[in-house]
């Protein structure tokens, strides 16, 4: 384990040229089987959630807890199991922990977010506040990542199924979208297609692949990343009622080479603000808050599966975003998720059957 993890210190060193506080990487938890997300708890220690179907206390000693009780069954085949564990905003009062999940069978499945009580040995009071429509025959591109909005409503979004990906462009479905519900599952009513008979009231944008990042920043902009095909991942603004363009406007190919479509860029289509091309296969997303790495504040830090690495974007007073640093390169291994700790350190879940639970922290 020491050898592990004097690798990832060297890897980092070689990676970067730092005039913030030099960073040193910490491991914090190891033996977690394909962790998805992580939520920190305020009294101290985190939440993990296992793709699997576990869900996991970490306490403030690093000790992995036995598997919570409670958790809903999950529908773990291919992209599909527990994807996200988000706590409530009143979480010291209400307890509620809110879950992102695949559920149903090979022939029908679909994205559910339900909420329960932690007692902190288990899970109990579950209620589903959201099951997404319609079911489907793929057990890919379930999107899942879950965000609180600046006015308390919860944002949810989905992935496009992969065979169904016309969809994202229609809207009497969840397919390829982000959502917005209140706390409880109902229907704000200040949503951008609330009362159109055409579509269905919780979207609040469509036009997504299969979003895997999305972060509410302190000024209250949501931001997202999604995956493209092969090439022509985006990050992007969500605005309410924004068309983002896919399929019908992408920057990657189908997998087979072949176009998915010849356009870039259309009227009434929200442009992204990065592209990557080939494609990193962006997962968490961040943006960072904190005093540790002060000259990192307002930047991005996304996550990659198959770029294997941390990047961190920095967005220029024209709103153009850049790639500043490639981190994390060398030690090879798929990243998940990334987050900001309360201590101000960046959290890093490793994407794999040994996942791990890394911590940057400054000197």
């Amino acid at each position: 384990m020491l050898i592990r993890v004097v690798a990832v210190l060297l890897g980092w060193m070689l990676a970067l040229t730092f005039t913030a506080a030099q960073p040193r990487v910490e491991l914090v938890a190891e033996g977690l089987e394909f962790p998805s997300s992580l939520a920190f708890l305020p009294e101290g220690g985190m939440l993990v959630a296992e793709r699997p179907g576990r869900l996991r206390v970490i306490d403030s000693a690093s000790a992995v807890e036995p598997p919570i009780e409670g958790v809903s069954a999950v529908h773990a085949v291919g992209q599909g199991g527990l994807l996200e564990v988000l706590l409530a905003r009143d979480f010291v009062e209400s307890r509620w922990v809110y879950l992102s999940y695949s559920h149903g069978t090979n022939a029908a499945n679909t994205l559910r977010v339900a909420r329960g009580r932690f007692d902190g040995k288990a899970l109990t009071d579950l209620q589903v506040v959201l099951e997404a429509r319609p079911m489907r025959a793929t057990s890919v591109h379930y999107g899942g990542r879950m965000a609180w909005a600046a006015d308390g409503t919860l944002l949810v979004a989905t992935g496009d199924g992969f065979d169904y990906r016309e969809r994202a462009q229609r809207l009497d479905n969840h397919l390829g979208k982000i959502l917005r519900i209140a706390a409880d599952g109902s229907v704000p009513p200040d949503n951008p297609f609330v009362g159109r008979g055409d579509a269905l009231p919780e979207i609040y944008s469509y036009g997504h692949r299969n979003v895997q990042g999305l972060v509410v920043d302190k000024a209250g902009t949501v931001w997202a990343h999604e995956h493209g095909p092969r090439g022509g991942d985006e990050l992007n603004r969500i605005v309410a009622g924004g068309n983002f363009g896919w399929p019908l406007v992408t920057h990657g190919v189908d997998y087979s080479g072949a176009l998915v479509s010849p356009f870039t860029t259309l009227p009434d289509m929200i442009d992204p603000l990065h592209v990557w091309t080939p494609s990193i296969a962006p997962a968490g997303l961040m943006r960072y808050g904190g005093s540790v790495f002060a000259e990192w504040r307002g930047d991005f830090f996304v996550a990659a599966l198959a770029g294997k690495q941390l990047q961190r974007l920095r967005m220029d007073g024209s709103g153009a975003v850049r790639v500043e640093a490639v981190m994390f390169d060398a030690p090879g291994e798929r990243l998940r998720d990334v987050r900001e700790g309360p201590d101000g350190g960046i959290y890093l879940l490793t994407d794999s059957a040994e996942g791990r639970v890394l911590r940057v922290v400054g000197e």
